[in-house]
């Protein structure tokens, strides 16, 4: 029986799939802002029909099911899995951007406010935040999927735990705390940077952390 294929060739097609599947997203918003905003989408936004809503959620919901799904088919461990979700999260949410400006040249700049999810309440931010976090989420991933790769017991401790959920309440917090401009035809306030770059380092230092950490414990 042939051997199962190593870390690195996984993590390419788990790649390969993300930014293919980045590009259809990025397809399918094409549509609903050739169909919803005829004349360009700006914000303020238009008020969406509620059942085109319930389905945009679904097909969010749906988007990170599949991506939770190849990273459980082509992990082998708990972090591993964690690593290629991450990889392909990242590699998916820049690949969705990227086929925008090349499908319809928008964002025009790296501050464009966009909705970025929906789930629970919708996520207002520009789009430089979601670009730099998906960046991140990509050498995070990477590396700990390399880390893994090696045969050893990853384990993350309490200051590691810490450091990854303030970062992620952050970051979450600066996009959810102006719903107004998500659905009911407000304009998106100031967004606070400092909240994108504390979080973003936050993140940055939890993943330092478990990869040194993790440096010398010993193989399974």
């Amino acid at each position: 029986m042939n051997a199962p294929p190593g870390a690195r060739p996984r993590l390419l097609w788990t790649v390969a799939f993300a930014a293919a599947f980045g590009w259809v997203e990025a397809a399918v918003v094409v549509y609903l802002r050739r169909l919803v905003y005829p004349d360009g989408f700006v914000f303020p936004l238009r008020p969406l029909d509620a059942e085109l809503l319930r389905v945009e959620a679904a097909r969010e919901f749906a988007t990170i099911v599949m991506l939770v799904a190849v990273a459980a088919l082509a992990g082998r461990r708990r972090w591993e899995r964690f690593g290629f979700f991450l990889a392909g999260f990242g590699t998916w949410d820049l690949a969705y951007y990227l086929g925008l400006k090349v499908a319809i040249g928008w964002p025009a700049g790296w501050a464009d406010p966009d909705i970025l999810f929906l789930l629970p309440v919708p996520w207002v931010g520009p789009v430089y935040a979601p670009f730099s976090i998906a960046a991140l989420m990509v050498v995070s991933g990477a590396a700990v999927v390399k880390r893994a790769a090696d045969g050893r017991r990853l384990r993350a401790g309490p200051s590691c735990w810490l450091l990854a959920t303030a970062g992620c309440a952050v970051l979450l917090w600066s996009f959810m705390r102006d719903q107004d401009a998500g659905l009911r035809g407000a304009m998106p306030s100031t967004y606070p940077v400092w909240a994108l770059a504390l979080g973003d380092a936050l993140l940055a230092a939890a993943a330092w952390r478990f990869l040194r950490g993790n440096q010398t414990v010993a193989r399974s």
